[in-house]
């Protein structure tokens, strides 16, 4: 049985600037100005927090990987009260299909999911999910998704029924810690 229509959000967050030292990828830890820019990524996810809609983010799933991994716990200590987040392996290199698979398995009660990884899996989940009338957000993923970019979609379904094209886009931020909000 489909559970009643209910206001929900998702929040497809790419993880900031990482840096490339000779490690394995998973490994790989945030650059400088990723370490910048995760902070700013949190203070908009709190400003979101604040509007009178508020998205209370009651769930995270992030990739194990290092610099995602770091890229929420910055992004998290400018939150109030941040969940502890859920690390599934499934996200790191993930395709759309299994993007989606792991959407579907959030529990029912989650209100705001918070969804961080990595490219290209990242922007092909949001164009995926992306409504065609989703206007200037989508013509922005559509151009590029940069680290620290954060897609917000309003979902009107549960999380078990989302589906490619039917889900609104409403805002495509990349915050940057220089207070600016740009392209990588």
């Amino acid at each position: 049985m489909t559970e009643p229509v209910a206001s929900r959000h998702l929040i497809v967050f790419r993880h900031a600037k990482a840096a490339w030292p000779d490690v394995e990828d998973r490994q790989r830890p945030l650059a400088e100005r990723g370490r910048r820019d995760a902070p700013a990524a949190g203070r908009w996810l709190r400003e979101a927090q604040r509007r009178p809609d508020a998205l209370r983010i009651d769930r995270v799933v992030c990739s194990p990987a290092r610099r995602t991994r770091e890229t929420w716990e910055l992004a998290a200590a400018e939150l109030d009260d941040p969940p502890q987040p859920v690390y599934d392996g499934r996200v790191y290199a993930a395709t759309t299909s299994t993007l989606l698979t792991v959407l579907h398995e959030t529990p029912a009660h989650v209100r705001c999911l918070v969804l961080v990884g990595h490219n290209p899996g990242i922007q092909n989940l949001t164009l995926s999910l992306a409504r065609g009338d989703s206007g200037d957000p989508l013509g922005r993923v559509r151009e590029k998704y940069p680290t620290s970019g954060i897609a917000l979609f309003a979902v009107d379904s549960a999380w078990v029924e989302l589906t490619p094209g039917h889900v609104l886009l409403t805002e495509f931020a990349i915050p940057r810690g220089d207070g600016s909000e740009s392209g990588d």
